[in-house]
């Protein structure tokens, strides 16, 4: 518990890999501003459950996990259209099945996971139009034998697009992210390329707060599975203060390889 403490403690006081209007997994085209700095702090709670043939005895199995995510976020402006985004997400995860804890290390316990470091830069605003693109690698800090990392150095980019019209605001992501794996399990078992596609939407309702939908798609990085993981989410963003936002999120899964069932909150500081 001690252990757990502190690492969390050291991921607030670090950062977090994140995306610009939590809980939406798709990110926009705002940035910062020239010497301005966003820290951001986000937290997800999962579930799942599935029933699992067991060919070793011959039966069927109740597989349920659980799990979450603790993290920080800290965007800085170089300049008023190109911000540097460090990452460190601190996760936990714990399966059992038919009521008893898993041993496979790979599908329990926590630890910090690997960091990231983006770059965004808007290229292109008119008329409430605007495009940027967001390139970024992630570090190999992360314990691949908890199932926690990669084990090796991963690379990735992002094309966003943003439509504004208030109140409404719409966003779209195109992406791709190449991952190098360490362990030879993972190698056989996970595919190196994946793409992600995602359109989201924002609302503002009344003075400071939002209603946020959001619907997406990515390649599985299961081998086996040709069957590629689907969400969709609703939430809420709500400015306590000029400076200060809280938000509250739930997604669920459309499909199978996606989780069945995620909560999210966060809150956000400008300085």
């Amino acid at each position: 518990m001690f252990k757990r403490i502190l690492a969390i403690v050291v991921v607030l006081l670090w950062s977090g890999s994140a995306f610009a209007a939590h809980p939406l997994i798709s990110d926009d085209t705002g940035t910062q501003g020239k010497g301005k700095f966003q820290i951001e702090v986000n937290s997800e709670f999962t579930y799942e459950k599935e029933q699992q043939y067991n060919t070793d005895e011959e039966k069927w199995e109740t597989k349920k996990e659980t799990g979450g995510e603790l993290a920080t976020i800290l965007s800085y402006g170089v300049t008023d259209n190109v911000d540097v985004v460090l990452g460190l997400p601190y996760r936990w995860k714990k399966a059992r099945i038919n009521g008893v804890v898993t041993t496979d290390p790979t599908e329990q316990g926590d630890g910090i996971s690997d960091m990231s470091l983006e770059v965004k830069w808007r290229f292109y605003e008119k008329d409430g139009v605007s495009f940027a693109v967001k390139p970024g690698i992630t570090l190999p800090n992360g314990n691949e034998n908890k199932g926690l990392g990669n084990g090796k150095l991963s690379y990735g980019v992002m094309f966003i697009a943003t439509k504004e019209r208030k109140p409404w605001a719409l966003h779209l992501n195109l992406g791709y992210t190449h991952n190098e794996y360490k362990l030879q399990t993972d190698k056989n078992a996970k595919r190196n390329n994946i793409w992600h596609t995602s359109l989201a939407a924002e609302v503002e309702i009344m003075n400071d707060l939002k209603v946020v939908g959001n619907i997406g798609m990515e390649r599985n990085p299961d081998r086996t599975s040709n069957t590629h993981p689907a969400f969709i989410l609703v939430g809420l963003i709500y400015s306590i203060f000029e400076n200060v936002a809280v938000d509250f999120g739930i997604k669920g899964g459309l499909n199978k390889p996606e989780t069945d069932l995620t909560f999210l909150a966060g809150i956000t500081f400008r300085l």
